[in-house]
C-alpha cells in the first residue's frame, strides 16, 4: 500500500511528500489496523489573508474494510497542519484498536437479526417514526414527475435510504459519530430501543434527540410527526 498525496489548487512540493512518508509511517498504521486499503493526503491553500494562522489545510483518508477513518487540521503551514491531523488520525486509529480488542468475545446480533430483537425497527418511516395502522386510502391521483410518481400534490421525494443497524450505547454512538467526521448520527439506543439521533453542538457541547411513540399523539399530529435539531 502507498500513501498517495494531492494538492486541491495548490503544488505539493517533493520535499513534503518526503515529509508525510516519513512522518504517516504505515507500519505502525497497519499495526493499528491490519485491514487498511488505502492512505490518502490532500493538501490545501486558504487564500483569504485574514486567515493566514490557518491558511494551509491538510486532510488524511484512511479506506479499511471497516469505516472509513478521516482527520483533517488548518495550520499556518502544511508541515504543522500535517502534524495536527496525524495525532488525530493515530488517536482515532487506537480508539478503534482498542473498542475492537475490547468488545471481543460479546455476543453482536447480526443485521438479519435485528429486527427480532428490536420490535419495529423494520418499519420505521422517513421521520423515525412507527407508522399508526391506516384506514384503507380514498383513491388518490398520481401523476408522473420525471421518474417520480406523486400522489395528489405531493410531496416530492428527492432521496430516501433505509438503513439496518444493531442497537448501541450513547458512547458508542459518539464514537461513530467522530469516526466517520459526521455532525450527526442516528441510531437505535439500545437501553431504550427507540430511534435517536446525536449531534454535535458548539465546541465540544453534544446534542441528543430520542423519539418515542406515542399512538395518541402519533393520530393527533401524524402530518407533522418527526423531530428537528435543535440548539
Amino acid at each position: 500500500m502507498d500513501i498517495v498525496v494531492k494538492g486541491r489548487k495548490t503544488e505539493v512540493p517533493e520535499r513534503f511528500r518526503k515529509h508525510v512518508a516519513e512522518k504517516l509511517k504505515l507500519e505502525k498504521i497497519q499495526k493499528l489496523d491490519g485491514k487498511v486499503i488505502s492512505l490518502d493526503v490532500e493538501v490545501s491553500k486558504e487564500p483569504n489573508p485574514r486567515q493566514a494562522d490557518r491558511c494551509d489545510r491538510v486532510e488524511i483518508t484512511l479506506r479499511s474494510r471497516g469505516p472509513v477513518i478521516r482527520a483533517e487540521a488548518a495550520a499556518s503551514d502544511p508541515y504543522a497542519a500535517l502534524d495536527l491531523a496525524a495525532e488525530k488520525l493515530e488517536a482515532r486509529l487506537r480508539r478503534q484498536h482498542d473498542k475492537r480488542y475490547s468488545r471481543r468475545g460479546a455476543r453482536r446480533i447480526p443485521a438479519a437479526e435485528v429486527a427480532d430483537h428490536v420490535p419495529g425497527v423494520a418499519t420505521l418511516n422517513g421521520n423515525g417514526v412507527v407508522p399508526a395502522p391506516e384506514e384503507e386510502p380514498e383513491a388518490v391521483p398520481t401523476k408522473k414527475i420525471g421518474s417520480l410518481e406523486v400522489q395528489g400534490d405531493g410531496p416530492i421525494v428527492v432521496r430516501e435510504k433505509t438503513h439496518v443497524a444493531a442497537p448501541m450505547t450513547l458512547d458508542q454512538a459518539l464514537y461513530e459519530m467522530e469516526l466517520v467526521g459526521h455532525d450527526f448520527y442516528l441510531f437505535v439506543d439500545s437501553e431504550t430501543k427507540e430511534p435517536s439521533v446525536v449531534y454535535r453542538r458548539h465546541a465540544y457541547d453534544y446534542g441528543v434527540i430520542h423519539l418515542s411513540t406515542d399512538t395518541m399523539v402519533t393520530q393527533a399530529h401524524a402530518p407533522d410527526a418527526g423531530g428537528a435539531l435543535g440548539g
